[in-house]
């Protein structure tokens, strides 16, 4: 399959177009799914790719430019090393648990050659509410889900036990007003997902 790579970003203060319209883009958001983390593989993204991810990840809607958001990447070694923090972990708070459970954390983050965690990071006591700032991480995981499709990769975005968990937020070098918004695993399906039942959009209009 081929991968893409984005154009090169906009100046500050270029004109952009207020619309673009395109098919393409509305097909990958008709059929977007999410492919486990647990069937993929290599290859993943590249440096240029995995850096152009994080760029278009960072053209999320910012209200007060306050960019409530940053990024960490686990690749190569990396991975296993956070690994071996999540298995160290598990065993602190399940002393009992079957050898198979400490497998599983050990090798979590192997399970795609990418992984991006969202950090939200939000300033408080901003005039911007920090719901808004939230939500802008948000958009940032959607945004790499996306953007990895659409660059030819599968993609899921997770939060799982350890974005929660203390220590594991520690080892994440997370501050105090920090919290994972996602963790978005990046690579190449060993095998295609397919469609889940799904309810409709629950709208209706606003009568006064």
């Amino acid at each position: 399959m081929t991968r893409l790579l984005p154009p090169p970003a906009p100046d500050a203060g270029d004109a952009l177009p207020a619309c673009r319209p395109s098919p393409e883009t509305l097909e990958l958001l008709a059929r977007r799914r999410s492919t486990l983390a647990r069937v993929m593989t290599g290859p993943g993204p590249d440096a240029a790719q995995r850096d152009a991810l994080l760029r278009l990840a960072a053209r999320v809607p910012d209200h007060g430019k306050l960019f409530p958001w940053r990024f960490l990447t686990f690749e190569g070694e990396a991975r296993a090393r956070f690994g071996d923090i999540l298995e160290a972990r598990l065993r602190d708070l399940e002393p009992d648990a079957p050898p198979e459970r400490y497998e599983l954390e050990r090798n979590r983050f192997l399970r795609a050659p990418l992984v991006i965690a969202v950090i939200s990071d939000v300033t408080e006591n901003h005039k911007i509410p920090e719901w808004e700032q939230i939500m802008s991480a948000g958009a940032a995981c959607q945004t790499l889900l996306i953007a990895a499709s659409a660059m030819g990769f599968a993609a899921q975005w997770l939060t799982e036990w350890y974005a929660y968990d203390r220590i594991a937020r520690a080892a994440l070098g997370l501050s105090s007003g920090e919290r994972v918004a996602g963790f978005i695993y990046i690579g190449t399906a060993s095998e295609d997902p397919s469609e889940r039942p799904r309810t409709p959009a629950r709208a209706s209009a606003w009568g006064g």
